[in-house]
């Protein structure tokens, strides 16, 4: 019996061959076929020492597709996520820095795993089980993103995995009980999966000695045409959320959920990022409620560039997706290549539970408690067409 592969590649040959004859002609479909033998791989290198001595690795996971993500262990940080256009032209499309010492200083969670609670705790306070916790207040009046020194200011522990369709590489961080003022040690697994698929899956799973809240995303910024190409005002988005989570003047939700139809949220069908961004203040920065079953994937958002015609598709188990569009970024930050990051300069898909879970009774549940497991899973798959 002939093999599928040698098939093909006679296929190939015949196709050749014919196009020869006609003196050329043009193959399409570059996905149905690859010349090339290149498998998943993994590659370590040193990305740098922090002010205290300690070295940080940076782990670039490969597919035969020229599909490319590096990721830090400083802060589990998606550093770049590199993949052609619909012309076959590779860009990095996700904003970060070139060496380790701006992602030291405070940075706008370019990439960052954040935890053990991203988005918001009103007032930096919670009651849980009769016990008040403090926690920082290092956004305005209101806790963000873990704290001071969150999961996206450790250093991680990392293993890899090869198979032959995918390149796993895992990390794993132990938070002490008390830390940031969260009760509880809890141990932290985050997976990125980069598959043959054009897809990279992120596995999140934790559990802990006492009950804490526990709420992990992915803060990579995106720009579709690549991280120095300006802002992303023209880039398509569409949601899968009816319902926005109403917050207050400090971000914080008031406990309603608005419906979006026919208001400057609705991104029921794609709508450019820019065409009704100035209704919304400075910029979204909003939880959608999605649509579907928590706890099952399900397509939560899908974002195209027009130009380049790469596009985003993001699936999550998460209740809601966190829209942030870049609306502090102020060209501040020396990014890669020595540009500057201005304002929208990216957008962010962070699947996630509400901000202020914690305290908002009516929200899904938050709260991890010993001898359970948190779990949940983001997968965001990319292409161009």
């Amino acid at each position: 019996m002939q093999r599928p592969a040698v098939k093909k590649l006679k296929g190939y040959i015949t196709l050749l061959t014919t196009c020869a004859t006609l003196g050329g002609c043009v193959i399409t479909n570059h996905d149905s076929f690859s010349a090339t033998s290149k498998k998943p791989s993994v590659t370590e290198r040193a990305f740098g020492f922090t002010k205290n001595g300690e070295r940080v690795a940076e782990f670039t996971l490969s597919n035969s597709r020229d599909l490319t993500v590096s990721i830090i262990t400083w802060g589990g940080i998606i550093r770049t996520i590199t993949y052609p256009d619909r012309d076959g032209h590779v860009k990095d499309i996700t904003l970060g820095f070139d060496t380790l010492a701006p992602y030291e200083e405070r940075h706008p969670y370019f990439g960052t795993i954040t935890g053990r609670f991203a988005n918001r705790i009103a007032r930096g306070r919670f009651i849980l089980e009769g016990r008040t916790y403090n926690l920082a207040t290092n956004n305005g009046p209101n806790h963000l993103h873990g704290g001071i020194n969150g999961f996206d200011r450790a250093i991680w522990s990392a293993s890899t995995e090869t198979a032959a369709t995918s390149v796993s590489l895992a990390l794993s961080h132990v938070s002490r009980d008390g830390d940031e003022g969260y009760p509880g040690e809890v141990s932290a697994t985050v997976t990125y999966t980069l598959s043959e698929d054009n897809s990279l899956k992120i596995d999140y799973s934790a559990t802990t000695t006492k009950s804490t809240p526990i709420n992990l995303t992915s803060h990579g910024y995106f720009n579709l045409k690549g991280h120095d190409s300006g802002d992303v005002l023209r880039q398509a988005l569409e949601i899968s959320g009816e319902r926005v989570v109403v917050v207050d003047e400090t971000s914080i939700p008031t406990g309603e959920l608005a419906n979006v139809r026919g208001t400057p949220f609705d991104f029921l069908t794609p709508h450019p990022i820019g065409e009704r961004i100035s209704k919304v203040g400075i910029g979204y920065d909003h939880t959608y409620v999605l649509s579907g079953k928590p706890g099952a994937l399900r397509l939560a958002a899908t974002a195209t560039d027009p130009d380049s015609g790469r596009y985003l598709e993001l699936y999550t188990t998460e209740p809601g997706v966190q829209l942030y569009t870049g609306n502090y970024l102020d060209g501040s930050q020396i990014g890669k290549g020595g540009g500057r990051y201005g304002k929208h300069a990216g957008f962010c898909l962070e699947a996630q539970h509400f901000p202020d879970s914690v305290n908002q009774p009516a929200f899904p549940n938050t709260i991890l408690r010993r001898g359970e497991t948190y779990r949940q899973t983001t997968v965001m798959k990319f292409g161009a067409r």
